[in-house]
């Protein structure tokens, strides 16, 4: 077995990029495939809080690069979602511990068992951040819809195409999703927040999600469940559409324009399958 590795990176803190992990992993595990999310947050780890498994942790990630526990005994197991676990990180070791060495082998051992790798990076460049980055063949770019973090997007997409694996090995290169998060219809109307036109003019990426603003993605993290598990919010329907969509995207080799993820209102609907056709045809004419 040869996992498909996804990273889910952000420019900066605060975007819902943890959330998004965990949701998304658990919404790909739903469909039936073996997920292991990843935290490569060294010393900040928190995906163990957002998944509602951190009293179970004994392991994590660098016991397994070092030899001190096998992968077995480190992987957390999700009681909700049988074939979903976790890969915790260290609370208190330094980001530099991470060596590539350490993480070619955690990541050769995860890929025999697994059919997606799900890594939380740290947000922005630093060192955890290029780790997790280097071994994407996927990169969920997660974003709020305001100019600072689009920015910053931007930036990552830079580094994801000039320093990733792939990009040093002459593979195809990683192929690129945008999840925008804390998305207001009724407030991108009003100016108050950037449309998702502007995003898409900005990062120029498939739109693989838009999460709205709710309380449901907070009651989610403090109760360590991940928001795709919530069948009866809006939050949750994005992030499980999101899965499908990934699923369909990547076994047909095109960006599936004609089902928008989901989210109320058959205005915003319209609006963003004419965002994603953009997007696509902005992509085929600049790679022309």
């Amino acid at each position: 077995m040869s996992a498909t590795v996804i990273t889910v990176t952000s420019g900066k803190g605060g975007v819902g990029k943890t959330t998004t992990t965990a949701a998304f992993g658990a919404a790909l595990a739903l469909e039936g495939h073996r997920v292991c999310v990843v935290d490569f947050d060294m010393g900040l780890r928190n995906l163990d809080l957002v998944m509602g498994v951190e009293k179970r942790v004994v392991y994590d990630f660098l016991h397994v690069a070092d030899g001190t526990a096998r992968l077995s005994q480190a992987l957390v197991r999700d009681k909700r979602v049988p074939n979903l676990y976790l890969l915790a990180t260290s609370q208190t070791a330094d980001k530099e511990s991470l060596t590539p060495e350490g993480i070619d082998h955690v990541m050769n051992l995860l890929s025999a068992e697994f059919d997606y790798i799900i890594c939380d990076s740290p947000a922005g460049i630093e060192h955890g951040a290029m780790m997790a980055l280097h071994h994407a063949d996927h990169a969920i770019v997660v974003c709020n819809p305001e100019m600072t973090s689009v920015r910053d997007a931007d930036r990552i997409m830079g580094y994801i195409a000039a320093r990733s694996r792939r990009a040093q090995s002459g593979l195809p290169p990683v192929r690129e999703h945008l999840v925008v998060t804390r998305y207001s219809e009724e407030r991108a109307k009003r100016g108050d927040m950037m449309s998702l036109a502007t995003i898409q003019d900005i990062l120029v990426m498939p739109l693989l999600a838009v999460v709205p603003e709710s309380e449901t993605v907070l009651r989610s993290s403090n109760a360590g469940r991940p928001a795709s598990l919530d069948t009866k919010s809006e939050v949750g329907r994005a992030y499980r559409t999101a899965a499908s969509r990934f699923l369909a995207e990547t076994r047909h080799g095109i960006p599936q324009t004609s089902r928008a993820p989901q989210m109320a209102g058959a205005g915003f609907l319209s609006a963003l399958a004419e965002t994603t056709q953009r997007g696509l045809l902005r992509r085929l004419f600049r790679h022309a």
